[in-house]
């Protein structure tokens, strides 16, 4: 009886109707249980694959604001694990937030001995927003297409995971990189727990768009998390530099002031509501434009040089990357189908690329040169072409660049497939590939489309993925052969409906803006 009036209440948080009760008790009868190091976990079985929804890896960080994380004090009942746990406080996100956020979630297709490649999914957002429970990262369908173990994760974000205050006070040593600290822990928790729902903790492989993919690259920089991951792919997204720990100070006072915390006395944060952090977050960053940035610091404790600079950290350079980037990136960054990004002028462009490039080259210039390679394109498409490739894709082409002197084993991707909506005014937009990864098409803020193009490319990258999971090698997967990056070729595979190897795609828009130094953005 007591699993039946669990079952309800759940059913009620939501929204189902109780009329439903008798099937779902039933289900629940055979719901899966796992023990874990910290106590056993029950989850849900739905359509063949075992789910587990916020499972807690770390302790409650209400108590620890801006320090290490701490593991969870183990538990002698069983714990429901079928509703995820809320993200980190930020900005608008139609979720559940907490401090408490330190949850994670996982798919299976069986709990047995079958040590099973494990995907890892770090989701994006910058390093400000996000979590692991959004409808397009639900791992049912990759698990169930590729046999694999699919992990998504919660952890600290903006403020609360990389307001560095280490300089103000000794109490707060780790708080520049407290969220990376948060992603080690959860990885702990993958190589001491993943055996028991299935997985293999030696084939562990790291994957993220955006900012999830920066955190990847700022991964394979940190002694600490050596071990704990044996291939990666970022999608879109790259870290070359962290932000140095004099620039990531003044942006902490920055924040502070917003709060009304004198820079001498950081200690009085921690009386602050979290919804007060938050709003601070709306602060001028005093080193760039916008809102106050928050990210990885070089603080000499956790993290003691760039990522990606001044070449591939020797630490991980053994470890199989996969590097990709959508056609058209900043399509993705706009605020609506009316835009006005989508209907410029030539008078206006160049004053619109001398902000939306970030690197220091002379947008006439480069409005000419577009209109030279690509006679055919309009204001608009030149915009988004040149600030693709002259922001976006730039830190992905060095970190490839610096993998081949080593050399690494590395494959670099470019994602051609254009988007359906709104008359196809989208394209290849950043983020596009996330749904086309984890073929959730018809997930609610999918804008793939469901049509044979989306549905062959989302089986094409699916495999790729999966073949890299499971052998370190997305040439597994059959099919068109996928050479390694190596200059001069520059071989890329470009996913669209009918995958193709091209080599050195945009070359001549990566010779462009390779004369001008690059600026890591937000750093």
């Amino acid at each position: 009886m007591a699993d039946m009036r669990l079952t309800r209440r759940a059913m009620i948080g939501a929204g189902l109707s109780l009329a439903a009760a008798p099937a779902l008790a039933r289900a629940d009868a055979a719901a899966p249980v796992v023990a874990t190091q910290y106590g056993r976990v029950r989850g849900l079985r739905e359509n063949g694959i075992n789910v587990f929804k916020g499972i807690r890896y770390g302790a409650d960080t209400r108590t620890t604001r801006f320090q290490a994380p701490q593991p969870p004090q183990p538990w002698s009942d069983i714990k429901d694990a079928t509703r995820y746990g809320p993200a980190c406080p930020q900005g608008r996100i139609d979720e559940e937030t907490s401090e408490d956020c330190l949850f994670l979630n996982v798919w299976s297709p069986g709990l047995d001995a079958a040590k099973r490649p494990v995907m890892v999914y770090i989701h994006g957002g910058a390093y400000a927003s996000g979590s692991g429970s959004h409808p397009l990262t639900d791992g049912a369908r990759l698990a169930a297409n590729g046999d694999v173990v699919v992990v998504t994760i919660n952890h600290r974000l903006n403020a609360f995971g990389y307001a560095y205050l280490a300089r103000l006070s000794p109490r707060f040593a780790d708080s520049g990189n407290a969220g990376m600290l948060d992603i080690i822990m959860a990885l702990k928790w993958v190589r001491d727990n993943i055996a028991a729902f299935g997985g293999d903790p030696g084939r562990v492989m790291l994957f993220g768009q955006s900012g999830g993919g920066a955190k990847i690259a700022t991964l394979m920089g940190m002694e600490a998390a050596k071990g704990l991951f044996h291939r990666g792919a970022t999608m879109s997204g790259q870290q070359v530099t962290a932000s140095g720990p004099l620039n990531a100070t003044a942006r902490a006072k920055a924040w502070m002031a917003a709060l009304g915390v004198p820079d001498a006395e950081p200690e009085r944060l921690l009386d602050l509501p979290a919804e007060k952090l938050v709003e601070g977050l709306s602060a001028d960053d005093p080193v760039l434009n916008g809102r106050v940035y928050f990210g990885p610091v070089l603080d000499e404790k956790w993290l003691t040089r760039h990522p990606f600079w001044p070449d591939a950290n020797p630490l991980s350079a053994h470890i199989p990357m996969i590097l990709g980037n959508t056609l058209d990136e900043t399509r993705g960054f706009v605020r609506g189908a009316d835009d006005p990004r989508f209907s410029l002028t030539w008078e206006e462009l160049p004053q619109l690329l001398a902000s939306g490039l970030v690197v220091d080259i002379l947008p006439e210039h480069v409005v000419a040169e577009y209109r030279r390679m690509f006679p055919n394109y309009s204001p608009s498409d030149v915009y988004f072409a040149a600030t693709t490739a002259g922001r976006s894709w730039r830190g992905q082409v060095i970190e490839a660049e610096m993998r081949n002197a080593v050399p690494a084993p590395t494959w670099v991707y470019q994602l051609n497939y254009r988007s359906p909506v709104d008359g196809g005014r989208w394209g290849a937009f950043h983020s596009l590939d996330i749904g086309l990864v984890f073929g959730t098409l018809t997930a609610k803020g999918s804008r793939t489309g469901t049509g044979p193009e989306a549905r062959a490319t989302s089986a094409a990258m699916q495999k790729a993925f999966v073949a890299f999971a499971r052998d370190g090698d997305p040439n597994r997967a059959g099919g068109i052969e996928w050479p390694t990056y190596r200059l001069p070729q520059r071989a890329t595979m470009i996913f669209d409906a009918n995958p193709h190897v091209q080599n050195d795609p945009r070359g001549d828009e990566r010779r462009l803006f390779a004369k001008v130094p690059y600026v890591q953005p937000g750093t």
